[in-house]
């Protein structure tokens, strides 16, 4: 009877240290809230081939959740009579994203539109990478395609809550965005052209980053 009485008293006391061991990871765990009212976004700099003064825009929903970034000069081509410089266009984007005291974000997801025409053979890429100011840039995100294709393309990238890299409290830093479109011939008859864009003259291709907030 005691032995089983010990046996039960050393069960629970292993799974008290098994629970305290696991506390401290779970309370670790950043608790998420809706967006706060008064966000807003400026841009601060531009730069890229990708993206030419004026050319490049961002607004942010209503609900405080999200913003995008709509492009009107953002494609790559290859082939023809392009020039070699035309196979890779870049935008670099440096945001001022104005958050309410008490409260501070990561991006949570990204979600990138275009559309591209690629001969058989062509290899397209695109690239993007994001950070705050004074932070390390992080490595880039790549996304493939391949020809022959000829349609809009959506990628999605999204980031575990674990995961999330979150702007310090109470600093104001510029939010950076790198983004990269690029061409490879590969096997393609170099006579005829192929193109990646994210461009839209009517705000229809966007990219959307999704913010996670919480509060400080």
């Amino acid at each position: 009877m005691r032995k089983g009485i010990a046996l039960i008293a050393a069960g629970a006391s292993a799974l008290a240290l098994t629970a305290a061991s696991v506390a401290p990871a779970a309370a670790a765990m950043p608790r998420l809230v809706r967006g706060p009212d008064g966000v807003t976004i400026e841009i601060a700099t531009v730069n890229g081939s990708g993206c030419p003064i004026g050319t490049a825009a961002v607004a942010i929903s209503d609900d405080k959740e999200a913003f995008t970034v709509t492009y009107s000069d953002y494609m790559a081509q290859i082939g023809g009579s392009t020039k070699p410089t035309d196979a890779r266009k870049n935008c670099q984007i440096a945001m001022k994203v104005h958050v309410p005291q008490g409260f501070t974000y990561a991006i949570a997801q990204t979600d990138y539109r275009g559309y591209a025409f690629l001969n058989q053979g062509v290899k397209g890429i695109q690239r993007v990478t994001y950070y705050f100011q004074g932070n390390t840039q992080t490595e880039y995100l790549t996304h493939n395609l391949a020809g022959t294709y000829d349609n809009n393309f959506q990628f999605t990238d999204k980031v575990p809550v674990s995961q999330l890299v979150w702007r310090t409290c109470g600093e104001e830093r510029n939010f950076n965005i790198n983004t990269e479109l690029r061409l490879d011939k590969g096997t393609s008859d170099g006579s005829k052209v192929s193109f990646m864009a994210m461009d839209s003259t009517d705000g229809s291709i966007k990219t959307t980053y999704h913010f996670a907030w919480k509060k400080c």
